[in-house]
């Protein structure tokens, strides 16, 4: 079949092309999916002796669980105070995406260390490993939220914050 002097077959490729995306054009995203997660925990259980005691064995083996929990995650990086018991909480997320652990100083007001956060990562997941006394605070600063304290004996939650397209942040609370 012919139409105005081109074969129908030729026709139909040509108005497929024209409809088709164009190559090099970035796809869109969703507006209401993520461009930054944070991921912040306190660290895992410590052992009882020492000034700067390390994790104890349930405390390896829940940064352990961690790690698993983050093993899909697009992990860009990995904070951690400058104690045993964070650097070993984070340790296992940060060798398993090949990420070096960045120390930061939790006397760092939250809305500061959080502003240094989300600018120097856009996107990505971003794990925070803290304190009973600072991981919530961080929480609440990035959700711009209220975040319930954290008891002595608490040790699994996990408080993500995801940042949509738009700047809204979401927390959401998981027990490992």
């Amino acid at each position: 079949m012919r139409i105005a002097g081109m074969p129908f077959a030729l026709l139909f490729a040509s108005l497929l092309a024209a409809c088709a995306t164009q190559p090099g054009e970035p796809p869109t995203r969703p507006r209401d999916s993520p461009m930054l997660e944070v991921v912040v925990v306190r660290h895992a259980e410590k052992l009882v002796d020492g000034n700067d005691p390390g994790l104890s064995d349930p405390g390896r083996a829940r940064a352990q669980r961690l790690a698993y929990l983050l093993r899909d995650a697009p992990l860009v990086a990995v904070y951690s105070t400058d104690t045993q018991r964070t650097r070993q909480t984070a340790k296992p997320s940060a060798d398993a995406h090949g990420l070096a652990l960045t120390i930061y100083d939790p006397r760092v007001p939250p809305a500061e260390f959080v502003a240094r956060l989300k600018e120097m990562h856009p996107s990505g997941t971003v794990l925070v490993v803290g304190h009973s006394n600072t991981a919530p605070g961080i929480a609440a600063a990035l959700c711009r939220c209220s975040v319930t304290p954290m008891a002595e004996t608490e040790f699994d939650r996990v408080m993500r914050v995801r940042f949509a397209a738009d700047g809204t942040a979401t927390l959401s609370v998981e027990r490992d």
